[in-house]
């Protein structure tokens, strides 16, 4: 499984949508920690697909930010 690419993003174009986007990766990390400290069985490669995908995530939102202004 490959890295998420941030062309990807490209069909993100409002705020709304990637503040959307956010919650649910937000939401899904803390799942996978949860169950990483309850021993259940995860892929340990999702952690950081999830990481760097809310981290373009977040990227993406702050550069439409600074458009608007």
């Amino acid at each position: 499984m490959t890295l998420p690419k941030y062309t990807e993003l490209n069909q993100l174009n409002s705020i709304d949508e990637i503040e959307k986007e956010i919650f649910v990766l937000t939401k899904n990390l803390f799942d996978l920690r949860i169950k990483r400290s309850t021993n259940q069985q995860i892929k340990s490669h999702i952690f950081t697909h999830t990481k760097r995908r809310i981290s373009q995530l977040k990227y993406k939102q702050s550069f439409l930010v600074n458009l608007e202004k």
